[in-house]
């Protein structure tokens, strides 16, 4: 049964309490002084009419305003990953402007963690009332938490979780899970005693937490599997896929090991390995990599790529500001975990995918 919504208003509060409309209003927002006697009758009351506060209207009335920061990779093309949650942030913020939030953009490069360390720092010194933040390298994400921590804070994570941190919330993919699905992918669909290759195409990688956890979840599939210990796995870390030495060594590696019949590439890059198998004319090679953009989608419609799993960057962007948004200004309680679909994308099911 669906039941109406409750319109209880204040000034029904106080004519049940024969108390003036003021005296409900201190009891409501606990400031000035009611006597005890007073203030638990009306406490009463409002549990026995199920008063609900309006904080929308109240946020209007008040003309209170909200500083949210937001610090995330800068994109690397116009086409990147990381122009997408800027559509859900975007989204977001036409939805809630009117309530006085205002959001200020910090990018950092991807290839640089002094860049996070700098924009980090101009966010300190803002003082804004929330962060969100996608924690890309792990060691200066901890510092910069541990500040905000100490300044009363609350940040949201996205696309990267930091466990057993204060996070107020993470919006995002189980990065580990991603990583076991790949594997299980790539069991199932390349020779019993076939050879696989991990690449990485990532900088400090050891500091990069959600690529960790993609190649943890891998490894720990084919560990873990009985069935699957007949695989050979190869890793091949590649700091810059656009280098000729890095994509020799790629080239080099998959020529001279014609048992790798499967390749997994742990971010969104995986059309630098597309474009090299196509150019060498390789074939009867699974390929599995992350992301949804241009570049990859091409490479997808061509079978080069045979899956990409995708973790909807626009909804994380999304509910990101207003995980944010509910917590600081309606007051409300979130859950401190939000995983994101895994999504498996074929050129078969692609014109169906939104």
């Amino acid at each position: 049964m669906i039941k109406a919504i409750n319109r209880t208003r204040i000034k029904d509060i106080a004519l049940r309490a024969n108390v003036s409309i003021g005296t409900v209003d201190r009891v409501i927002h606990n400031r000035g002084e009611v006597s005890k006697a007073t203030r638990d009758k009306i406490l009463s009351i409002i549990d026995e009419m199920e008063y609900q506060p309006n904080l929308l209207a109240s946020t209007l009335a008040s003309k209170k305003t909200f500083s949210f920061a937001l610090l995330f990779p800068e994109p690397i093309s116009t086409e990147s990953y990381w122009n997408k949650p800027m559509v859900g942030v975007r989204k977001a913020f036409h939805e809630i402007q009117q309530y006085g939030v205002n959001i200020n953009i910090h990018l950092f490069k991807q290839s640089d963690p002094n860049t996070f360390n700098t924009e980090a720092q101009q966010i300190l010194e803002s003082n804004p009332d929330g962060v969100v933040l996608a924690p890309f390298f792990s060691r200066q994400s901890k510092e910069f938490i541990a500040e905000l921590k100490k300044r009363a804070i609350p940040y949201v994570f996205i696309d990267s979780n930091i466990k057993d941190s204060d996070k107020l919330s993470y919006i995002g993919q189980d990065s580990y899970q991603s990583g076991t699905l790949a594997a299980k992918l790539l069991d199932y669909s390349i020779p019993e005693n076939a050879a696989i290759l991990v690449l990485q195409f990532a900088k400090e990688k050891d500091n990069l937490n959600h690529l960790m956890q993609r190649e943890k979840g891998f490894y720990e599939y084919f560990n873990s599997n009985s069935t699957s210990g007949k695989k050979k796995l190869f890793t091949l870390e590649i700091i810059d896929p656009t280098d000729l030495i890095g994509q020799n060594k790629i080239t080099d590696l998959l020529k001279s090991n014609p048992d790798i019949k499967g390749i997994f590439v742990t971010n969104s890059q995986v059309y630098y390995l597309a474009r090299l198998i196509e150019e060498n004319n390789l074939s009867g090679i699974r390929v599995i990599g992350h992301d949804l953009i241009n570049e990859n989608i091409n490479f997808l419609k061509k079978g080069i790529v045979d899956f990409l799993i995708c973790q909807r960057p626009e909804e994380q962007g999304y509910k990101a500001i207003i995980t944010l948004f509910e917590h600081l200004v309606l007051k409300k309680e979130v859950n401190n975990e939000n995983y994101t679909s895994i999504d498996i994308i074929t050129k078969e099911n692609l014109d169906y995918y939104k």
